[in-house]
């Protein structure tokens, strides 16, 4: 089980992001969580959150962060009071150097060019279906590709 839920750990993104000044927006946002857990997967052999992970037409979505920021359409993600009021940086100690490594890594890259990234990798090759929806990109395919990293 995830100690964190895939909406805590956009929301540490999003906090970094805010002190870094670097605008991150809901299609960027997803490509990290999916970093992040690939990664923390290949890691650790256990998940960074529980959330689902499906494949949608512009790549990995995980639904529910989505849903929590389609209002800001593909502008940036504003860390707000609301969000800043509730957040912790002590609550993510367990898995700070992972999230910032990904950031490091993933970050520079605009989010189109994450996006591409991400269709050319086997976990989102493999389970998007153009004539499907909610295709979840599994666990597995996740550490296994993400063992290689």
């Amino acid at each position: 089980m995830g100690t964190h839920t895939a909406l805590d750990v956009a929301t540490w993104f999003l906090a970094w992001a805010e002190g870094e000044d670097a605008p991150v927006s809901n299609l960027k946002l997803q490509k990290l969580l999916y970093y992040a857990q690939g990664h923390h997967l290949a890691a650790n052999h256990n998940v960074l959150f529980d959330d689902r992970i499906e494949a949608w037409a512009h790549g990995p979505v995980v639904p529910a962060v989505y849903h929590e920021f389609k209002r800001c359409g593909s502008g940036p993600i504003l860390f707000d009071d609301r969000m800043a009021a509730e957040f912790d940086w002590d609550d993510y100690r367990d898995v700070e150097k992972l999230l910032i490594r990904v950031w490091n890594t993933y970050a520079p890259y605009d989010a189109w060019a994450l996006r591409n990234r991400t269709h050319a990798e086997t976990p989102w090759i493999e389970a998007f279906s153009p004539d499907e929806r909610r295709i979840e990109i599994t666990k597995d395919s996740l550490e296994a590709f993400f063992a290689d990293k």
